[in-house]
C-alpha cells in the first residue's frame, strides 16, 4: 500500500512522516521500507576462506510441505516393532550398508551423489514453514498463518536476492527469486501461510511466484478415504496433462489490473523519483530503478516464459520427472537456473482441503505408497542425474527438507497415520559442494530422538548461504534499522561439505 494522503507534519520535501511508514505493499512494485536503510557491511569472520565458500553459483529448494516421516523415508527402522516400523521396508542404496524406506528406488540409486542429515532436530512441532526456512527464533500458530506480521523474517531466498541488489550486482535476465508452481497455500481452501516473503526487507524481495490452474487427471488417495470422486480428489500432484503449461503470473496482468490501471500505477511511481532520489541519494535511486525494470521486463520479455515452457523440454527427459505437477515443476526450476536464475523453490504444497501434501494423519499409507514417495522419488532422482548430465551439479546446491518429521509410533487412524514431530527428522541435500555419499547424524531405535549430532534448520540455512558465498553471520536491516543475523543462530556445518 503506498498511501497518498498523510497528516499534516511533513518533513522539507512534502513528504509525511507516516507516508513513509505506509511504503512497501506494492508487490512486485513496492518501494519496501529497508531501502531506507544500508546493508551492513560483511562481518570479518573469515568465511571467504573456510572450505566450499562460494562454491554453489545457484540453488534450487525443494519444500515438502506438511512433513514427510522418516521411517519410511531416509531413517527406516526395520528391527523396531511393528507398531514403530510400519508397514513398508528397507531397501539397499548406491551407500553400502545405508538403507531407506523402500517407497524411493530410484532415489537409493543415486544417494552416492548426496548426504542424507538424520538428524535434524528442533523443538516446534507444528507447520512452521518460516522457522524451516527463515532466521525466525520461534513460531507459534498464530504467526504462522500471518505472512505479513511484523515479527515475520525474510525468507532464504529473499536474503538472496536483497544481498545481491545491495552489492551491485547488475540487473538480471532471470528474476533472482522465484517459487513454484503457486503461490504457497493458495489452493488449499484455508488461510496462507508464513514463509517465502521478503518481510521486513520489503515486498519486492518476495519471490516471483508461477501459477498453475489446471487440475489433476487421476483420482488419489485423499484425506477421508482410499479414493473418490470429487474434484477435490484430482490432486495434480498425482499426474496432470502434459499439455497444460505453467504459467508466470507476474509476467501476466492480473484479472483486476487493467492496462491502464497498470499504466496509472506506473506512472504514480514515477512521479515519486525525486523523493526517492531526497531519500536514497542518486546511487540508490538508480538500484530502484532496477526493481522496477524487473517488473517492466518480466510483462514484456520472454526470458521466463521461454524457461518455462517445459513442453519444449524433450519427452523422455519430462518423463524422468514424472508427469506430475511436482515432477514437471522441478524440471521448470532446472531450467529457470539454466537460464540465469539464482535461486528456485518448488514447493509440495497442500491441494484443496491440505489434500496431498505431506502431512499425513489419515491415511498415511495409501498417500505415501501411491501419491507423495512415487512423485518425489521420480523427481528427486531426475533432477540430480539431469543437473549431473548437464554439468550444472557442481555449482548447484540442492536442498530438500521440510518443517519437521512425524511421530516414531503409528497411531489408529485408517490408513494409518504419523502425528507431528520434531526432535529427529531426516533431510538431504546435493550439489554446490555438498558432500557426495554420506549419513550425517542419527538417530535412536525407534527414530524418536537424535543420538548424535543435532543439527538445526537454522544450520542448513548458514551452510547454504556459505555454499552460496554469502558469509553466514551477515546481518540485515529490520523494520527499524536494528541488526539481524540473516540465520538467527545458525552455524556453518562443515559436516556437510565436500
Amino acid at each position: 500500500m503506498l498511501r497518498l494522503l498523510g497528516s499534516p507534519k511533513r518533513l522539507c520535501n512534502g513528504v509525511t512522516r507516516r507516508d513513509l511508514l505506509h511504503v512497501g505493499g506494492l508487490g512486485l512494485f513496492g518501494l519496501g521500507l529497508s531501502d531506507l536503510f544500508t546493508l551492513q557491511k560483511i562481518q570479518a569472520s573469515g568465511a571467504g576462506s573456510s572450505p566450499g565458500f562460494g562454491r554453489a553459483k545457484r540453488c534450487i529448494l525443494l519444500y515438502l510441505y506438511g512433513s514427510p516421516a522418516q521411517h519410511e523415508t531416509f531413517d527406516p527402522k526395520p528391527l523396531a516393532p511393528e507398531e514403530i516400523r510400519g508397514e513398508m521396508g528397507a531397501i539397499e542404496t548406491a551407500l553400502p550398508g545405508v538403507r531407506i524406506g523402500e517407497g524411493l528406488p530410484k532415489t537409493a540409486q543415486i544417494l552416492d551423489r548426496t548426504t542424507v542429515v538424520r538428524s535434524m532436530s528442533h523443538p516446534f512441532p507444528l507447520h512452521g514453514t518460516v522457522y524451516a526456512m527463515s532466521g525466525i527464533p520461534a513460531v507459534d500458530t498464530k504467526i504462522e498463518a500471518k505472512p505479513r506480521h511484523p515479527n515475520q523474517w525474510p525468507f532464504i531466498g529473499s536474503i538472496v536476492d536483497y544481498l545481491a541488489e545491495k552489492s551491485g550486482e547488475q540487473f538480471p535476465q532471470v528474476p533472482r527469486n522465484i517459487a513454484l508452481p503457486y503461490l504457497l497455500h493458495s489452493k488449499a481452501n484455508y488461510f496462507p501461510l508464513a514463509g517465502p516473503y521478503g518481510t521486513f526487507l520489503g515486498a519486492k524481495y518476495d519471490p516471483v511466484w508461477t501459477e498453475f490452474n489446471a487440475r489433476g487427471i487421476k483420482v488419489v488417495p485423499n484425506m477421508n478415504g482410499e479414493s473418490g470422486t470429487s474434484e477435490h480428489y484430482y490432486d495434480p500432484n498425482g499426474e496432470i496433462d502434459p499439455r497444460e503449461p505453467l504459467g508466470i503470473s507476474s509476467t501476466q496482468f492480473p484479472q483486476e489490473v487493467t492496462r491502464d490501471r497498470f499504466q496509472s500505477r506506473r506512472s504514480l511511481l514515477q512521479q515519486f523519483e525525486q523523493t526517492r532520489a531526497w531519500l536514497d541519494g542518486d546511487a540508490r535511486a538508480g538500484t530502484y530503478n532496477s526493481q522496477q525494470q524487473m517488473a517492466y521486463s518480466l510483462l514484456t520479455s520472454n526470458n521466463v516464459r521461454r524457461a518455462l515452457d517445459i513442453q519444449s523440454e524433450a519427452d523422455d527427459v519430462r518423463q524422468s520427472y514424472g508427469m506430475t505437477l511436482f515432477g514437471q515443476a522441478t524440471l521448470a526450476a532446472r531450467r529457470l537456473i539454466e537460464a540465469g536464475g539464482r535461486f528456485v523453490t518448488v514447493f509440495w504444497d497442500a491441494w484443496k482441503y491440505n489434500n496431498g501434501s505431506w502431512d499425513t494423519h489419515r491415511y498415511h499409507y495409501p498417500r505415501l505408497k501411491k501419491l507423495l514417495l512415487p512423485g518425489f522419488d521420480a523427481a528427486y532422482s531426475a533432477l540430480i542425474l539431469d543437473l549431473e548430465a548437464r554439468g550444472m551439479l557442481e555449482e548447484t546446491l540442492v536442498l530438500c527438507f521440510s518443517e519437521h518429521g512425524r511421530t516414531p509410533k503409528l497411531n489408529r487412524a485408517p490408513g494409518g497415520g504419523r502425528e507431528h514431530w520434531s526432535r529427529a527428522y531426516s533431510a538431504i541435500f546435493a550439489g554446490g559442494g555438498i558432500a557426495a555419499g554420506r549419513v550425517v547424524g542419527g538417530s535412536d531405535d525407534i527414530g524418536g530422538d537424535v543420538v548424535n549430532n543435532p543439527v538445526s534448520p537454522k544450520d542448513i540455512l548458514a551452510t547454504a548461504f556459505h555454499q552460496l558465498g554469502i558469509d553466514p553471520d551477515t546481518t540485515v536491516p529490520d523494520r527499524v534499522g536494528r541488526p539481524v543475523p540473516i540465520t538467527g543462530t545458525g552455524k556453518l556445518r562443515r559436516e556437510l561439505l565436500s
